[in-house]
């Protein structure tokens, strides 16, 4: 639990951070929330004082109190808005962010606005207006309103937050982000916060204006948390759709209150697999990019007060999601980097608590795992799956398999994705050819980025490999 509880902060409370005010600590009290983690203990102080700060540490480890608290407690001294801005990389996370601000921010009246994409960018930008406190917003969404609405300024803000720092300054986001930091006062405190220090963030360290306080966490050197139970499981491709429902019901009659996510790789196989489970009378609701803002949150409305058990989702769900009922993630396609890896099965075995990750690894993603093991240096436990139930319903599954793809192909699913998109494009003025373009080479190059940090991990693995040969030879 070196995330949650670590020998400097056992046995202390929210009141042992010098200058933490009591209506904060009273406040915490009644969400039940009593003891600082690590990352919370360490950052709160350093960011009441007025430096910037870095902080690293694993998923589940309380990283969002460490800016909310500091930041509602310096803006109930001096209240005007707009105070702070916290940019995050996906919408869910956006709106989990506000719930926690909203939470900790009731005795002081807080006004929040959440800026993202698939909401009226109208409606949006006169709730701006209205100057609150706090805004949450994606990238995306908060570059279009500046470059639209030339009056409307963020010259005033005192805090920046970078909310999974990493994915943000990853590469996807810059031109956003440029937009944004122009638009952004010299003065001003910066919190980063991530899972892992990248080179990215150290970077940041040397161009801060201020002094800066960096914590890592330095429980043990795994990236995983110990509570997580993982594991892998070596299928053929054929057979990974009837696995991984066999799975799922071994699960939900064993522990039936538990919750299940179930990651894939992308938005048409999110969709294909939530109705292969539905078709089979599991019920479970799909995440991806391409449904409304409103369809989002209904999916993540539903599975969050258990109305259905089972969320199948795309990489937009596998950041900073805090939902304490689940306990088994899957990959049904393992991603190609170790990171995604780790934020993914994250949502599980949160703030101490067990849990539960399995990855669907077919033969030609041997190397895959390797290098995930590598950069988690933990090694996963095989799983050896119930045959003999796999064999049972797996012509039910693959049928039913086909039949919801080619339901899907009527429904112009791609079709009207590429229709909808060029239409966006072109009310934001931008031309949807160039713009394509530019994803295609944006793409190729974050794939071959991808592919160098995997073989670097892989030559790491093999140096290592062969270093204790020698050493046992010797």
């Amino acid at each position: 639990m070196a995330d949650v509880v670590s020998e400097d902060t056992r046995g202390r409370t929210y009141a042992d951070i010098q200058g933490l005010q009591p209506w904060v600590i009273k406040q915490l009290n009644q969400l039940k929330i009593h003891q600082p983690t690590p990352i919370q203990y360490h950052c709160i102080q350093p960011a009441l004082e007025g430096k910037d700060v870095i902080g690293a540490a694993k998923t589940g480890s309380g990283k969002t109190l460490a800016f909310v608290i500091p930041i509602l407690q310096r803006l109930s001294i001096d209240p005007y808005g707009i105070y702070a801005l916290v940019l995050t990389p996906t919408r869910e996370l956006a709106f989990q962010i506000a719930d926690q601000f909203r939470a900790l921010g009731a005795p002081v009246s807080l006004r929040l606005s959440v800026v993202v994409g698939g909401l009226d960018i109208v409606a949006q930008g006169a709730e701006l207006n209205r100057s609150p406190h706090v805004v949450v917003s994606t990238p995306g969404r908060l570059a279009d309103i500046l470059e639209t609405s030339p009056e409307f300024t963020l010259k005033r803000i005192k805090f920046l937050v970078l909310d999974e720092a990493d994915r943000l300054m990853d590469g996807r986001f810059d031109s956003q982000l440029h937009t944004i930091w122009s638009s952004l006062p010299e003065k001003r405190q910066t919190l980063l916060f991530s899972a892992t220090i990248t080179d990215r963030l150290e970077r940041m360290k040397e161009l801060a204006s201020s002094e800066v306080f960096l914590w890592q966490s330095s429980g043990n050197k795994q990236a995983t948390v110990q509570q997580l139970d993982e594991r892998y499981a070596l299928v053929n491709p054929i057979v990974k759709d009837a696995t991984m429902i066999a799975m799922v019901l071994q699960q939900t009659e064993q522990k039936p209150r538990g919750l299940i996510m179930i990651f894939t790789d992308t938005c048409k196989n999110t969709q294909v697999l939530s109705m292969l489970l539905n078709s089979l009378s599991i019920e479970c609701v799909a995440l991806h990019s391409m449904l409304s803002q409103k369809e989002r949150l209904s999916a993540l409305a539903r599975f969050k007060s258990s109305q259905v058990k089972v969320l199948i989702a795309t990489d937009v769900a596998s950041r900073g999601l805090d939902i304490p009922l689940v306990e088994l993630v899957i990959n049904h396609a393992i991603p190609n980097l170790p990171k995604n890896y780790i934020h993914r099965v994250g949502r599980t075995a949160r703030a101490g608590r067990a849990g539960q990750a399995l990855s669907f690894i077919t033969p030609h993603e041997i190397k895959i795992l390797l290098a995930i093991e590598s950069e988690t240096r933990r090694k996963m436990t095989e799983l050896k799956v119930d045959e003999a139930m796999v064999r049972k319903i797996m012509k039910q599954v693959n049928v039913s398999r086909r039949e919801q793809e080619i339901r899907l192909e009527q429904t112009d699913f791609d079709e009207r994705r590429n229709i909808n998109k060029r239409k966006r494009l072109i009310l934001e003025g931008r031309d949807p050819d160039e713009e394509e373009k530019k994803k295609r080479k944006h793409l190729k190059k974050l794939r071959k980025a991808e592919r160098q940090e995997r073989n670097e991990l892989l030559k790491h693995l093999e140096k290592k490999k062969w270093e204790k040969q020698d050493d046992g030879d010797s």
